[in-house]
């Protein structure tokens, strides 16, 4: 290599060791790839495997991710997780420490560097390097206009025209006070195994409009849901009823018509519920908004779940989080199992006060500040959801039969439930579309 592009390599190598709170932007397979291409392209080996490895490597990392690194670099800008965006989302930008704010300036000119280091100059330099006769294949993608949020886009865009991304400091901290950062800005769905979020990358994908025959319950849903996005308080709810009548659905479906609003749906398995105080004291300062989803809610007796769930949903002497509200399914209007032998009788000399105990057991599910009940469906409750989901479907198949056959389906399969009519629904369309000339069965 010249003089100039060696130069050149050896200062982006000091800018990635410079950066003071952005590291981690770096500290991913793409961020590894492009510091050990740098590397390999300073101390090319006799036969360039290395360096032709590099950037292979390189190349790599961006196709997996399907993103230009251009693109990839400002993505991980906007959703780092450090002392700036966390102090960002809490403070305002007047309060923020002078040498927190003077850190991100420095840091975001050298980000700046990297950024102007394209693929296709790293290819140019391989080629140099490894004494290539062309230079290796330049990986580009074309980005979909409506990959992101339409503020991410235009704070994108603002950095691709500054000459200076210092100059965005404010305008940064002002997205992570809006947005959040990290995993709960990458991720609408999470759940929390083990200690820790996990982002869901596929969450399903329900809408409300799919549910059918229980409005007044997604109706009374939507409206909290609506309270908790708007800063007012919120109940927790209970969703009780038949299985299969959509109460998990249409859980997840909120998410699905929220998730531009700053919703965040969080999966809490009953196993991990010992944890929820320690979730609600991680979520309070996010600017998102939480729904806890704890679906096929029961316990059993001195269950630490039990206890864990009753101080989250009584309160403590931490202040509850406006932020965050529990929606639990359950098929058991009593939340907590009860045998016969549990009945205090008056030769009981266990417990003075077994009735009291009793009663406590009985009485949880009325710590949820809404309850909200899920009657098995009728026959005519359910063909209603069968027409309704059919329409959806663009099912052409005369009313009649079609509603024989989801009879016949109810009799056969599993009852008569909004689930048992979206699975013949599904039966019957897969079945048209691959066997159009015989008739559907049931």
């Amino acid at each position: 290599m010249d003089n100039q592009a060696n130069a050149r390599v050896q200062f982006l190598q000091r800018q990635v060791s410079s950066l003071l709170l952005y590291q981690s932007v770096l500290q991913t397979e793409v961020g590894n790839a492009f510091i050990d291409l740098l590397q390999s392209i300073r101390y090319t080996d006799a036969d360039a495997r290395g360096c032709l490895q590099a950037y292979g490597n390189y190349f790599k990392s961006l196709a997996n991710q399907n993103q230009n690194w251009e693109e990839y670099l400002i993505a991980r800008i906007l959703r780092d997780d450090n002392p700036f965006s966390r102090l960002a989302q809490r403070s305002a930008f007047a309060d923020l420490p002078p040498a927190v704010v003077t850190a991100v300036q420095h840091d975001l000119q050298v980000l700046q560097n990297l950024y102007e280091c394209s693929s296709a100059t790293l290819s140019e330099w391989v080629q140099t390097a490894a004494h290539l006769p062309i230079s290796p294949v330049v990986w580009y993608t074309e980005q979909s206009e409506e990959v992101g949020r339409e503020e991410e886009l235009s704070l994108g865009e603002k950095l691709q025209q500054l000459n200076n991304w210092a100059d965005a400091v404010a305008d940064l901290a002002a997205y992570y006070q809006k947005f959040g950062t990290g995993i709960f800005a990458e991720y609408p769905a999470l759940r929390w195994r083990h200690g820790k979020f996990i982002g869901i990358d596929y969450a399903d994908p329900v809408t409300l409009d799919r549910l059918v025959g229980y409005e007044y319950q997604r109706d009374t849903l939507v409206k909290n849901t609506e309270f908790l996005l708007s800063g007012n308080v919120a109940l927790h709810v209970l969703l009780y009823g038949a299985r299969g009548s959509g109460k998990s659905s249409l859980v997840k479906a909120l998410l699905n018509h929220y998730r531009e609003q700053q919703l965040r749906l969080l999966e809490v398995a009953k196993s991990d519920l010992q944890d929820l105080p320690a979730i609600m004291q991680q979520l309070h300062l996010l600017p998102q908004k939480f729904i806890i989803f704890v679906d096929d809610l029961s316990f059993e007796e001195d269950d630490d779940a039990f206890k864990a769930l009753k101080v989250v949903l009584e309160g403590s002497i931490t202040a509850r989080p406006q932020n965050v509200v529990v929606y639990a399914t359950s098929n058991r209007r009593h939340l907590v199992r009860e045998f016969f032998g549990d009945r205090p009788a008056p030769q009981d000399k266990d417990e003075i006060q077994a009735w009291d105990t009793m009663q406590e057991k009985l009485s949880f599910s009325d710590r949820f500040g809404l309850t909200l009940t899920f009657e098995p469906a009728d026959q005519n409750k359910y063909l209603q959801i069968v027409q309704h989901l059919a329409n959806q479907a663009k099912i052409d198949m005369n009313p009649e039969e079609l509603e024989a056959k989801a009879l016949q389906w109810a009799t056969r399969h599993n009852g008569r439930s909004g689930r048992t009519a979206s699975q013949f629904i599904d039966f019957v369309k897969a079945d048209l579309a691959l066997f159009p000339g015989d008739a559907p069965l049931a």
